[in-house]
């Protein structure tokens, strides 16, 4: 099924009422032409936690994907609106949040790269193990990165061992350190 919304409101009461799998919204939308439609999205997943969520935005504002993002980073994508005109890569980011993967855009990735501070444990990473992060951080799985970076997936098999390493990330069985990684970046800290 699908559903067009012409506001926020209407896109929180077709979500609600409708279950999609994956809800594509943008940020400003009526009535208030703000962060309307980001609320909304915000507020289906609060009552709908099933629901993915794609966001698309004109503007490169980290702290939209940060509130998106919240404390559960599965099936949430964050996107320049610039990106749609790349179908297949839209098509692709609607997939991944779909099955519960996130997709993050590279330009708000790497505006949240900029920001770390000196005694961030992301500074300790090599600009490489960085790169790789960025990509895991955009919903990339190894070979999605190994294809993007031209290296083999041993090689990023070897930089996300170093990277759950240097960010001290061992294995538990009620963690998912790819998650937790991700988490670190984004967050700075």
């Amino acid at each position: 099924m699908l559903a067009q919304a012409g506001d926020a409101d209407d896109v929180l009461r077709k979500g609600l009422a409708h279950r999609p799998d994956v809800l594509v919204t943008d940020v400003q939308m009526p009535p208030g032409h703000e962060d309307d439609g980001l609320r909304a999205a915000l507020e289906l997943r609060r009552q709908r936690p099933e629901t993915a969520v794609l966001v698309l935005s004109q503007l490169c504002e980290e702290q939209y994907a940060l509130d998106l993002i919240g404390e559960r980073p599965e099936g949430v994508g964050y996107l320049l609106k610039e990106r749609v005109g790349d179908v297949e890569a839209f098509v692709q980011a609607v997939a991944r949040v779909a099955a519960g993967g996130s997709a993050l855009d590279p330009a708000v990735v790497g505006r949240m790269l900029g920001r770390r501070r000196a005694a961030d444990p992301i500074a300790e990473l090599s600009p490489r193990e960085r790169d790789v992060l960025g990509a895991m951080a955009e919903g990339k799985s190894n070979r999605g990165i190994a294809d993007e970076l031209f290296v083999t997936d041993a090689a990023i098999e070897k930089h996300v061992t170093r990277i759950f390493h240097k960010l001290g990330l061992g294995p538990t069985p009620t963690e998912h350190r790819r998650v937790l990684a991700v988490l670190t970046y984004l967050r700075g800290s």
